[in-house]
Parts: C-alpha cells; sequence; structure tokens
C-alpha cells in the first residue's frame, strides 16, 4: 500500500532525524534509495489518481505541473541546492566558486541577479547535484525577485544562507520563514578573509546564537567565495619596489566539506522530503477543494429537496399522506448526498440512518411535528385563502425538517459513515442551535407563496 504524502513526508522525517547519528553511510545510503522510490511512487500515485475532480485539477494546474517536475527530478536522481540570502552578499561569486566557472553574473552593481538561475554541480553519491543562484531578498523595489527567491528555496532539497557579517533582522525573520518549510539549512559567513580570526570566531558563535534551533551549529561555516586581492611588493629587474596584488584561491572546504558530506549521505532521503512535503501541501489542497465543492453541492442538493418536498406537502390535499410523500423523499434526499461525499448508501442504508437521526430530532422537534399535523387535517377541510396560508405554514415545516435531516446526514457522511465521539444525539442538537430555524422558515414560506402562485 503506497502512503499518502503527508504520512510519507511525516514518516521520511522522522528517518531524516534518525540517520545522521544513528547509522552508518551504507545503511543511510540505502535507506535513502527506499525512500527515493516511496516518494516517486506517491508522487505518482497523486498525479494518476482518478478521483480527483477535472474542476480540482484545473484550479490547481501550477502545482500539478510542479509535481509532474519534481517527479522527473527524482527520476532523474537529481538533488537541488538553493544558494540564499541578502543582495551583495555573495551568492552568485559562492556558486561560481563551488562550480569551478564563472556561469552566473557577478557584478558591483547592487542586486546584480534578477532571477533564478540554475547550474550542475557535480556527481556526489551518484546524484545529479545542481546550485540555483536566487536574487537578493532585500533589493529595493524587487519585491516581485524576493518572492521569486523564496519559491525557488521553497522547492530546492538543500538551502545554503549566504551573509557577510552580523545577522540583521531582516535576515533572521528569512531564516525562521525558511526553517518554516521544513528543509535543511546551511548558514555561511561569507567574505570571512576581512575578519581576523578571534573576531570570525565570535560572528560564527554570534551566528550559532541566531540560527539556533533552525541551523545544527555544524552547519554554520565560515567560507571566502571571492577573497580580497592580497597586495605586496615586487623588486622588479631594475631594483625598483612596485606593488602588485596578488588574486587568491576561494576558501569554501569547511562549505563544501559539509555539502558533500550531507549529499553522499543523505540526499536521496534529502529529495525524497522535499517532493514529499510538497506533494503533501497538493494532497491537502485538493482534499480541502474536494471537500469545498462536495459542500456547495450538497448545499444545492439539499436546497432542492427542500423545495420539493414542502411543495409536494403543501399540495397534497389528503391529511397525513404528505408525511408519507416527506419520508420516500427524505430517503431519497440521503441516498443522493451519499453519492455526493463518495460513500453510497443503500436505501436500507438510508432508511436506518433516517430512523437514527429522526429519533434525535424527536424530542426537539415533537411541537414542529404537533403543528405540521394540526395544519394538514385543516388542509383537508379548507378552501381558497385558508388553504394556500395553511400549505405554506406546514410546508414551510416539511422545509426545515429536511434541512435538518439533510444536515444531520452530512455530518454523518462527512465523518466517513460516522457520528465520531460526540454521537448523533449531541451531532443533532448542534445542527438544531446552529440553524436559523425563523430565517429559514420565513424563506421557505416566501418559496412556497410564489411557487404556488405560479401553479395557480
Amino acid at each position: 500500500m503506497i502512503d499518502s504524502p503527508r504520512e510519507l513526508w511525516q514518516r521520511l522525517q522522522r528517518a531524516f532525524a534518525r540517520t545522521p547519528t544513528s547509522s552508518s553511510a551504507a545503511v543511510a545510503a540505502g535507506a535513502g534509495e527506499s525512500h527515493h522510490a516511496q516518494a516517486a511512487a506517491s508522487l505518482r500515485a497523486l498525479l494518476d489518481d482518478p478521483h480527483i475532480p477535472v474542476s480540482v485539477r484545473g484550479g490547481l494546474a501550477a502545482d500539478f505541473a510542479r509535481l509532474e517536475s519534481m517527479l522527473a527530478k527524482l527520476e532523474r536522481d537529481e538533488l537541488h541546492i538553493a544558494v540564499f540570502g541578502r543582495v551583495s552578499v555573495g551568492k552568485s561569486a559562492l556558486a561560481n566558486a563551488l562550480l569551478g566557472e564563472d556561469a552566473f553574473t557577478v557584478g558591483v552593481l547592487h542586486g546584480t541577479t534578477r532571477e533564478a538561475g540554475q547550474r550542475r554541480w557535480r556527481e556526489v553519491g551518484g546524484n545529479g547535484v545542481h546550485l540555483i543562484d536566487t536574487p537578493g531578498i532585500d533589493e529595493l523595489d524587487g519585491e516581485a525577485r524576493e518572492a521569486l527567491a523564496h519559491e525557488v528555496a521553497g522547492v530546492s532539497d538543500l538551502v545554503v544562507f549566504v551573509v557577510d557579517g552580523d545577522m540583521t533582522q531582516r535576515e533572521r525573520d528569512a531564516l525562521q520563514r525558511l526553517a518554516r518549510t521544513e528543509r535543511p539549512l546551511l548558514l555561511a559567513l561569507n567574505k570571512a578573509d576581512r575578519y581576523g580570526e578571534e573576531e570570525r570566531e565570535r560572528l560564527i558563535e554570534r551566528l550559532r546564537e541566531h540560527a539556533a534551533g533552525l541551523v545544527r551549529a555544524e552547519d554554520v561555516v565560515a567560507i571566502a567565495a571571492q577573497p580580497a586581492p592580497l597586495k605586496r611588493l615586487r623588486v622588479d629587474a631594475d631594483g625598483v619596489e612596485r606593488a602588485e596584488l596578488v588574486e587568491q584561491a576561494p576558501d569554501l572546504s569547511a562549505l563544501r566539506d559539509r555539502l558533500t558530506a550531507i549529499v553522499e549521505r543523505e540526499g536521496k532521503t534529502l529529495a525524497a522530503l522535499n517532493a514529499s512535503l510538497f506533494a503533501g501541501r497538493v494532497s491537502d489542497q485538493v482534499g480541502a477543494r474536494i471537500a469545498q465543492a462536495r459542500r456547495e453541492l450538497a448545499d444545492r442538493v439539499i436546497r432542492q429537496y427542500c423545495i420539493a418536498k414542502s411543495i409536494a406537502v403543501a399540495l397534497n390535499p389528503i391529511p397525513v399522506a404528505d408525511l408519507l410523500a416527506a419520508g420516500a423523499l427524505d430517503a431519497a434526499l440521503v441516498m443522493h448526498l451519499g453519492r455526493v461525499y463518495g460513500l453510497p448508501l443503500t436505501r436500507t442504508e438510508a432508511g436506518s440512518l433516517i430512523a437514527v437521526i429522526s429519533a434525535q430530532l424527536a424530542a426537539l422537534m415533537g411541537a414542529i411535528w404537533g403543528v405540521h399535523l394540526v395544519a394538514s387535517a385543516l388542509k383537508g377541510v379548507s378552501a381558497g385563502l385558508s388553504t394556500v396560508v395553511t400549505a405554506a405554514a406546514q410546508g414551510a415545516l416539511a422545509w426545515y425538517a429536511t434541512e435538518l435531516v439533510g444536515r444531520a446526514a452530512e455530518k454523518y457522511l462527512v465523518g466517513g459513515k460516522s457520528w465520531g465521539e460526540q454521537g448523533p444525539k449531541r451531532v443533532v442538537a448542534g445542527i438544531v442551535e446552529s440553524l436559523d430555524r425563523d430565517s429559514i422558515l420565513r424563506e421557505a414560506r416566501e418559496e412556497i407563496l410564489k411557487r404556488l402562485r405560479l401553479r395557480t
């Protein structure tokens, strides 16, 4: 049996929490293969689910397209790492230094990166690891680019959050927001060459304090993606001293070692976690939209039966016979609602459900049905306006009773053919309390009188 995306994500999250400390590399790799396969199967099941209505798929078209993309990424065995942070902290320089080539634009202009870029980094543990460079989160007039940065980081498997000093409030807020996406984070202090050893250590400790509970201490590292050139004096052939700038090689060893270790040990599980997390959110949205569509359809069905029953009762000249017709309509209503909620009921099941609901309503509606019977008797010996008035009154009560039966049956079906912990008595009582009886009766009388006039 394939887990739902939400169940799979929760199980993978527990496994990920255990893997780094309690498993060997070989065991972790084997677990990663299993997680990877399960996530792919779960995504495929969600994408191919025949029970998702076309209208729901259409409303979530962008999300389903992303699911397709994530499934393809899993099948290609890819892992995506996003480089994230403020403008000018050296994100593009860091990505280029890891790649060993100038794949991403690096400039002195504020906010050189205008859109997300992606490049393949290397083969690690059998995975094709891709780096994603993102726009700065605080660029002036760059709300769209900031939103893109958060979106890219939100669908990446691992995020490297880059800073170049103590964190600003905006950076701390962004780090917390990213942490809520439930994906692993590394915090990199770039331009570390600008600081002396003691100051650098103090900054690292300060960053670990800011990231406590969000980033593991060992995942807060110091780097220099594009170190400042060293100035040195050189004596030329004429014995003249000349100053020259010597380019320094990037110092990324701490970050590269952490990334390599994480990818080799947990890469497949990370990719499975991210895909399952996103699929879980889509699954929740699908469920919510289906539930909303069913509620709207159930509302229309209940109203149609309320109208049909109230008119049938109002027009039937035979005392008590209208009550029998009303019972048949209630059974049809309950069976119709069962189909709406994908839980078909037999006529026997519908009758049993109505019996339970009616028993709970008996004490609450004793007076209502007493009036109903009196009106039914009056209708048989009256004529003219009196008949119209009493028929409308009786029909309104039939409408109200059908509303109660329909809402109670709906509650039972939403619970998966169960009354839940409260039991039928409390559920039915809650429905009676929640409905505005006077408003319903007023609407019912107006609708019935309008339809009766159309028939005369």
